[in-house]
């Protein structure tokens, strides 16, 4: 019986070989579900790792498997194997090939990162944040406001910002998210509303303006594929569309103290019209609160010391 080629035996392999691969890049189910539109852009490059990280493992590893049986020690075999020194083509190829896949897949990554916006051109205002006292704790989430002094800068220019879809275009929504130990802020400048978890529109171009109080954050959705920090100091953006209404957890994924852990908020992505009535109804309660809060200070009821000590403050005034 005559032997099949070697070579044929290879051109089969590398062939059922290449479409189990591209069979498992395309249906090995790792990613959580797409809820925004850089979501595809991410899974895409990412179906691309796995489609070659398993090339390279069956290939690997097939290779050792098939040795170990080919070339085992036969019984009563005491023979010494054969000299090899080395194999210059095997070498070439087997240090081309990893050269090839790495050069390729960083271009790609590079195209990804400019389409989601990574590479946007600079010129926004660098003006520092304002850093606040550390307050620790998540008790304090849904009562900070603007008037805490933790309100990111406007215009930061790091971060993934607008695609190319988006270039020159103002946001939809605009929401300053601040990050502290152990909480997220988020403040809507347009309409004076704070929260301790993010709302937003199905469909609205959201630009979040990042910052932080104390040490680096970072803000991670999973479902919308898009993670950045929050950095002291240094204000930073993540501008994102989501594309199915649900409730998504907010993930801190930088390593931020004891509590790293509890630094968990969500995302809930409304219809236009629910969305428009989440913040009728949080502008309207927010707006009562304060007003209980001026009411329930009678200045009839402050002491000479107490009713003048903002005055003293703002004066400069020593005690």
């Amino acid at each position: 019986m005559q032997q099949i080629p070697v070579s044929l035996l290879t051109l089969v392999a590398g062939v059922l070989i290449t479409l189990f691969s591209l069979w498992v890049g395309q249906h090995h189910s790792l990613l959580p579900m797409q809820a925004s539109e850089q979501a595809p852009l991410v899974d895409g490059f990412f179906n691309v790792m796995v489609t070659i990280a398993t090339a390279l493992f069956v290939v690997v590893e097939g290779t050792i498997l098939i040795f170990l049986v080919m070339f085992r020690r036969r019984k009563g075999d005491e023979t010494d194997g054969p000299p090899i020194e080395g194999n210059l083509p095997l070498e070439v190829f087997w240090t081309a090939i990893p050269t090839i896949i790495v050069l390729g897949l960083g271009i790609y990554s590079v195209d990804v990162y400019s389409r989601m916006g990574g590479l946007e051109p600079g010129g926004h205002n660098h003006t520092p944040v304002h850093v606040a006292h550390q307050m620790p704790g998540s008790a304090i989430a849904a009562t900070l406001s603007d008037a805490s002094g933790i309100t990111p800068a406007n215009d930061p220019n790091i971060g993934i910002g607008a695609g190319a879809k988006e270039q020159g275009k103002t946001a939809d929504l605009v929401v300053d998210v601040t990050g502290m130990q152990f909480a997220w802020i988020f403040n809507y400048p347009d309409s004076g509303v704070t929260a301790g978890e993010l709302h937003v529109p199905v469909g609205a171009d959201v630009q979040l303006n990042l910052a932080s109080t104390d040490v680096i954050h970072s803000f991670w959705v999973p479902q919308f594929r898009l993670k950045q920090d929050a950095i002291p100091g240094i204000p930073t953006k993540l501008r994102f569309v989501a594309t199915k209404v649900g409730t998504y957890p907010v993930v801190c994924t930088e390593l931020c103290g004891g509590y790293h852990g509890s630094m968990r908020s969500q995302v809930v992505v409304h219809t236009p019209e629910e969305y428009e009535s989440w913040l009728t109804e949080n502008r309207i309660a927010q707006q009562q609160q304060e007003l209980k809060q001026a009411v329930a200070v009678n200045p009839a009821d402050l002491s000479v010391s107490e009713f003048l000590a903002p005055y003293v403050q703002k004066m400069g005034i020593g005690k």
